[in-house]
This record gives C-alpha cells, sequence and structure tokens, in this order.
C-alpha cells in the first residue's frame, strides 16, 4: 500500500514505520500556513510511545487494508502489522521532555502546568510556582482575556481532576477538589464536559454546591445526554456524562453501553457548541488512558487510546473545513506504568488477539464481581469460571490443551494459576497491608483483578514495570496552521511557548 502523501519523514523517524493508514482522511492540504484562531490540544493522560504503539498493532492485527510489513506463514503470533491512528498521518511530528521541579517521574499537576503556561512546578501543584505562592495565567485563560475566544474543556475523568484543572486552576495541592470547582465556575469557560466533579459540596458536604453556582453563574448543567444533546451554539455549558464508572469518571471505552455517548460525541457537541467567528481553544483529555496503565490494565489502556484517536478524527473534520485557521496538536503529559511491547515469557513474539478476549475492564470487574466475591466467599471454582468468561484464561487441561500451549493461547499454565490463586486468597481475606513482595506483584490495587490483566498480558507479549508515571518523552503530533514549530525534540514547557507565539497572546 502507498504511503500517505501526508506522511512526514519525521513519524517515520520517530516511529520505525513504512507506510500507514488512517480511515480518517485529511482533504484538506496541510501547508502550515495561516494564523490558527481555533486550537485544539488532546492530551492522551499517561500516553507515551508504547500506548500508541500497543493501539495501533492491536487495531491492525485484524484490520482490512493495512500494510503488511513481514508475513511468517510458520510463526504462530501475530503477523507483524498494524493501523494507524488517527494522527499518524499529521505531517508533523515532534518529542517533549516531562520532567518537572521535583521529578523525572512527574505526575499530571505538574505537566499539565508546563503545557498550558510554560512554566516548571512541583508534582501536585497546579499553576503556581515552586513557593505556591504565585500563580501562572494559563494559554486557556489568555486566549479568552487578550482574544475573546471561546474555550472548552473536556475529559474522561472528573472535570477538577489534575489535567482539566490545569487549564483553568491556580492550587498549591491538585487534591483541593471543591477551590478547584469554585475556579472551574470563576473561569467563565464556555463549555466544560466529562466526569462528575469530585467533592462539589467540599468534605463535609456543608458548602454550595459547585453545580448550583454554576447555575447561578449561567451554566446549562447537563447530566444526561438527552439535555447534552439540546445545547445549541452560543450555549454556556457544563456537561457531565449520564454513565459515570470508577470514582464517578466516564466509562472505559471497552466497558461503554450501546448508545452512551464516547468521547468524540462530546467533542462533536463542544465544536458545536464553541464554533464562532472569533475562535476558540479546545483541551480534550483522554484521562483513563492513564487510570488504566496504573492498573496495568493493557486492554483498556488500548481501547481509550483508540477512543482518544477517534476523537481526534472530529476536530480532523473541522480542519478540513478551516485548514488556514486550524491548528490541531496531540500529546501527553507523561507516560505511566511502564508499558513494554515485548516480553520475556514470549521471547520475540506478540498475541494482540489474545486481549480480545477481555470483555471488561479491571475497574468494572472490581466493582460487578470482586466486590461480590469478598462479601459472599465466593469459591475459587466459581471465580475461575468468571474468569474464562470475562478474560478467556482457562483451566490447565481445558480443551485437551496443556500448558505447552504457549503460542499465544488461553491456557493457563499451573504457574499462572498458583499465581491466580495466590491473589485470590488475599483479595478474599480481605487484607490490604503489603509486604515486598506483595507491593511489587499488587501495588495497591486488588491482587486478583490485577494479577489476572498481568496474566493476560504476558500471554499477549506485554509488559509492565511499575504502577505509577515513568519518566519517557511524550510524542507531540501537529496539523494546521503553524505546524512546522512543532518539530524535533524540546521541554513540554515549549508546547505552551509554541501556542503563545503563534495565537499572539502575551504570557502574563
Amino acid at each position: 500500500m502507498k504511503k500517505s502523501k501526508f506522511t512526514s519523514a519525521v513519524i517515520l523517524a520517530l516511529l520505525g514505520l513504512s507506510a500507514l493508514h488512517a480511515e480518517t482522511k485529511i482533504t484538506a492540504t496541510p501547508t502550515g500556513k495561516g494564523t490558527p484562531k481555533y486550537v485544539f490540544v488532546f492530551v492522551g493522560d499517561g500516553m507515551s510511545y508504547p500506548q500508541i504503539q500497543s493501539a495501533a498493532y492491536y487495531t491492525g492485527k485484524d484490520a482490512a487494508g493495512i500494510v503488511d510489513v513481514v508475513k511468517k506463514s510458520e510463526d504462530p503470533s501475530d503477523s507483524p502489522e498494524m493501523k494507524a491512528l488517527s494522527f499518524y498521518n499529521f505531517p508533523v511530528a515532534g518529542s517533549a521532555s516531562t520532567y518537572d521541579a521535583t521529578s523525572f517521574a512527574p505526575d499530571s499537576a505538574s505537566t499539565a502546568t508546563s503545557i498550558f503556561t510554560g512554566y516548571k512546578t512541583h508534582s501536585s501543584s497546579i499553576n503556581v510556582d515552586i513557593t505556591k505562592k504565585i500563580k501562572y495565567r494559563t494559554i486557556a485563560e489568555q486566549l479568552r482575556d487578550q482574544k475573546k475566544w471561546k474555550i472548552g474543556v473536556i475529559s474522561t475523568v472528573n472535570l477538577n481532576h489534575a489535567t482539566p484543572a490545569a487549564t483553568y486552576a491556580h492550587q498549591a495541592s491538585r487534591k483541593s477538589n471543591y477551590p478547584i470547582g469554585l475556579e472551574l465556575v470563576e473561569s467563565n469557560f464556555d463549555y466544560f464536559a466529562g466526569g462528575a466533579l469530585m467533592e462539589p459540596q467540599d468534605k463535609n458536604k456543608d458548602k454550595t454546591s459547585i453545580y448550583d453556582l454554576a447555575k447561578d453563574a449561567g451554566y446549562k448543567v447537563c447530566f444526561d445526554q438527552k439535555s447534552a444533546a439540546s445545547l445549541k451554539n452560543g450555549d454556556k455549558a457544563l456537561v457531565i456524562a449520564e454513565t459515570l464508572a470508577d470514582s464517578d469518571s466516564m466509562s472505559y471505552d471497552n466497558d461503554r453501553k450501546k448508545g452512551e455517548w464516547a468521547l468524540r460525541d462530546y467533542v462533536r457537541k463542544g465544536i458545536e457548541v464553541l464554533d464562532n467567528k472569533k475562535g476558540f481553544f479546545m483541551m480534550v483529555e483522554g484521562g483513563k488512558v492513564d487510570w488504566a496503565c496504573h492498573a496495568n490494565d493493557a486492554r483498556s489502556s488500548i481501547a481509550d487510546t483508540l477512543a482518544l484517536s477517534e476523537a481526534v478524527e472530529e476536530a480532523i473534520a473541522f480542519y478540513n473545513r478551516h485548514p488556514k485557521e486550524t491548528l490541531i496538536l496531540v500529546t501527553a503529559d507523561h507516560e505511566t506504568g511502564g508499558l513494554t511491547i515485548g516480553y520475556a515469557g514470549t521471547d520475540y513474539n506478540l498475541f494482540f488477539r489474545t486481549l480480545d478476549s477481555q470483555k471488561i475492564s479491571y475497574a468494572k470487574f472490581d466493582s460487578d464481581y470482586v466486590s461480590a466475591y469478598k462479601k459472599n466467599s465466593v469459591s475459587f471454582e466459581t471465580v475461575m469460571a468468571d474468569v474464562e468468561k470475562l478474560f478467556g484464561l482457562k483451566l490447565p487441561g481445558s480443551n485437551g490443551l496443556d500448558e505447552s500451549d504457549k503460542n499465544g493461547g488461553l491456557v493457563l499454565t499451573d504457574y499462572e494459576l498458583g499465581r491466580i490463586k495466590t491473589a485470590y486468597e488475599k483479595t478474599i481475606s480481605g487484607d490490604k497491608s503489603r509486604n515486598q513482595m506483595e507491593y511489587d506483584l499488587y501495588g495497591t490495587y486488588e491482587p486478583l483483578t490485577i494479577t489476572i490483566t498481568h496474566v493476560l498480558n504476558a500471554k499477549s507479549g506485554l509488559g509492565w514495570t511499575s504502577n505509577s508515571h515513568t519518566g519517557l518523552p511524550v510524542p507531540v503530533f501537529a496539523l494546521g496552521a503553524g505546524q512546522e514549530e512543532f518539530k524535533g525534540f524540546y521541554d513540554n514547557t515549549e508546547i505552551y511557548n509554541k501556542m503563545a507565539k503563534l495565537t499572539k497572546v502575551v504570557k502574563d
């Protein structure tokens, strides 16, 4: 298959790819000329190169019309094929370092501060200096005040979580949920959409609800899709997803029910609400990529990375109508989990089809199944029947197969079954203490759940080094007016500086 004429040598160098294909077509030639007055910034929280590549490989395993790089008919692993994500065809790609003022493995608060203000700060601080006294203004605030642009903030996690908060809040601690909610209302931004607010009435529930304050400030507060769908251009809106999952966030995309809005639906509605002649800025966060990677759930990480890629398609469609006035950036704040594409137990082989057997996110398994196991002391045999149904992992000897089935098969070895049983016993006991070995194995997650995903990931050929963030650089993909600014390798603070230069805002 021929390489897209819009795929640059920069992307090929960064990703080691020869030819790419994506379903979304960039129909307007991306010359990079013009001045942006419509800016989209997509942030895959926790999404570095391993996350986007695992998603591309997973999707490519059974996609039609993709590049077949190598064919090995005798190799039982998936053929090394891939399907490009929507932003792989962007003409410019760069990389950004992510360290903050206190760590080479930073958090979302400090890295988002760098992206949106151009300054370094402490981990866990949002848009304040290292003394935690000086407040930094964000690119969104500057565009609102200096250019009179409309502003949209969308996230799959809580709207006062670190990354969305970094567009409008200024707090020494990212955990100041109620004060951050107050700043959300005070921002007077035009469109918020995503997960529910954390502590909307403060910890003691003794203060006026942020939702009521938003209504008083002129926001249309929507808690269902019907209300959200009725929003019109020019409305000022605070939209909370109708279906809420773990910690009142949006559903993982692999748990999303038929008819439930995906991230791209909130982006499409946001464009409709914000579109105007002066300009708009929209930040879109795929926040649950990070949450899945903290829990070492590769299948859920892949699903939400693909959901972000699909959301980018909405911005591409807008770009096609306004190519000289639109800039789209796709980047990340940091990497999470130390994801590796390659695992010692499978040598050089990868088996992405194995992940098809996972039908549920780790979080939904915890809430819908594990909580009942603990409450009712459910037997290991009953649990394993659910594990086979939901994750595809079969007991040794199932269907006449034994542990010699190592070519991406789903039959457990005695060792793997032993690991799951030990984790089951720890979970059923309700003991939340961790010795050093248990912390290495489980982190702070439910032992049974994370062990199941670890075993499935290992059979796929994927591995993890951490339940926390890492210091990997992150990609920066660019399409549209001013795209050439984002070539090369630079610090994440330069993302702000480049946006400010292109939009001609003054750093204040």
